[in-house]
């Protein structure tokens, strides 16, 4: 009986090390595809990784992405587009593509955005434009509510603004929990292919379809490794709570906000988030994008950069290289 258990013990140990050495190579091989674009620098303590473009003396702007992302998911087409006329940071969250996460709960929505501000103002940004994403917008948000002075107008694509009712799903249930989510992450890591990730993609994508070149440039197994799958979850679990004692606070907010959300989007709800933050926030100007999905940024990037116009002409910081009839 013993020598079973032994031998049983032995199996167990030779499998989990089998598997921590597929998930290295996976990640080793997902690091060197697809290195940091831009610095990596010490803001407070913490490793962050910022890409940085555009003039100098043009109005600095935000750029923070959704769950899962990384600043690929912006520097496909928009970060080079806003570029002509702004000074762009992309900057990835805490915990995803080469930012060190900030503690092991997953880092909140306030967390996040004091360290994405410091790293604005480590790199001379003086009170930024900042555009989120999906939960990019509701750390921008955050941003806006309790570092106010630091921010001069606020630009929301598809944002989780609002508490919703439905769960959590299994997914981030099980990658999110202390006692399996370090079991199952390592296997996902190990033997999921970076096409899964990719046909994923799809689906938020949809009705529309990722552009040209979007899955070679964004590193889907950047996705996949094991620190950025364990975060991730760990701010989707905490995420409704979060936003839950955040909205009562948006009346607060005085700088001027355009969001823009698509009639189509079935990831963030339009009803759910969008429309009820037009009237929470006096300042906000909705944008509804008829029969576009969940990523605005791609799929009506005309749109996108011309919200970002707007707000900057409304909070008085129009570009010097911006033609005064692309402001409308």
């Amino acid at each position: 009986m013993a020598l079973g258990w032994a031998i049983a013990g032995l199996g167990l140990v030779g499998a989990m090390g089998y598997v921590r050495h597929c998930a290295w190579r996976h990640e080793a091989r997902a690091d060197a595809a697809y290195p940091p674009e831009g610095q990596i620098i010490d803001v407070d303590g913490h490793a962050v990784h910022v890409v940085v473009m555009g003039p100098t003396d043009a109005p600095d702007l935000v750029l923070i992405h959704g769950s899962s992302g990384n600043t690929r998911d912006f520097t496909h087409a928009l970060a080079p587009a806003l570029a002509m006329h702004y000074r762009v940071y992309v900057i990835d969250r805490p915990g995803l593509g080469y930012t060190e996460r900030i503690n092991r709960r997953g880092a909140s929505l306030r967390e996040q955005a004091e360290l994405l501000s410091a790293t604005a103002r480590q790199l001379g940004a003086h009170r930024p434009i900042v555009l989120g994403q999906s939960y990019g917008g509701a750390v921008a948000l955050a941003w806006a509510v309790h570092n106010p002075n630091d921010i001069s107008a606020l630009v929301l694509l598809s944002a989780a603004s609002q508490p919703w009712t439905t769960g959590l799903g299994w997914y981030y249930t099980l990658l999110s929990n202390r006692l399996l989510g370090p079991v199952i992450i390592p296997l996902l890591t190990a033997f999921v292919h970076d096409e899964r990730v990719e046909r994923e993609l799809e689906a938020i994508f949809a009705p529309q379809s990722p552009p040209s070149g979007y899955q070679d440039h964004i590193g889907a197994g950047l996705t996949l490794r094991r620190a950025s799958l364990r975060a991730n979850a760990l701010q989707r679990a905490n995420l409704l709570s979060e936003i839950t004692a955040l909205h009562p606070l948006y009346p607060d907010i005085a700088i001027p906000v355009e969001s823009l959300h698509g009639t189509a989007d079935t990831t963030v709800g339009l009803r759910v988030h969008a429309e009820p933050l037009a009237d929470q926030i006096e300042s906000n100007r909705l944008t509804l994008l008829e029969g576009v999905g969940h990523m605005p940024h791609h799929t009506s990037r005309p749109e996108v950069i011309a919200a970002v116009h707007r707000v900057a002409d409304r909070a008085g910081l129009p570009s010097s290289l911006l033609p005064t009839d692309e402001i409308s």
